[in-house]
């Protein structure tokens, strides 16, 4: 039986921590489904399309991470809805600090109360990305900043060609 694990989240854009979270859960599951959001009450920096080609080049060009055992998808229902899709119990979701726990144990509440046969697992990023997020890699591009410990070369190269055209 595959164990299928559903990773949601905006990767606006993935970052190291995101990364982490995958390649944790691969030594957990026969398949993670990264399930990019397009639900339209955020304020998202790239598109739907821009993201999914951004988490492809990440994963498969960038890290070489296997094609059989990840698929990235956008989705832009329940997150539980997404489970029943591809036939999922489980859904995954990354914890940096103290401060994520609320809103994740609330989330992990609700999705349950949704579907009672859904389990959600957090997976902490290792030490050295528990500070990344999204927001933050994109204010240092932003204002010229370093971001090379924070994602992948081709990440980076979207984020700037993404600045260079507001600038």
């Amino acid at each position: 039986m595959n164990k299928v694990a559903i990773y949601p989240g905006t990767f606006d854009p993935i970052t190291y921590g995101h990364i982490d979270v995958i390649q944790k859960a691969l030594k957990l599951f026969d398949k993670i489904v990264v399930g990019v959001s397009n639900v339209n009450n955020k304020n998202y920096l790239f598109s739907s399309e821009e993201r999914i080609n951004i988490v492809n080049k990440a994963l498969f060009e960038d890290l070489k991470l296997s094609k059989k055992k990840i698929v990235v998808v956008s989705f832009n229902s329940l997150t539980t809805d997404l489970c029943k899709k591809f036939k999922s119990n489980i859904i995954l979701r990354g914890l940096r600090a103290v401060s994520d726990f609320e809103y994740e144990f609330q989330l992990a509440g609700m999705n349950r109360k949704l579907n009672n046969n859904i389990e959600t697992i957090f997976l902490m990023s290792d030490v050295e990305n528990q500070i990344i997020s999204s927001k933050f890699v994109k204010e240092i591009v932003k204002l010229g900043g370093d971001i090379k410990k924070f994602t992948t070369k081709s990440t980076i190269k979207s984020l700037k060609d993404k600045n260079d055209n507001y600038e």
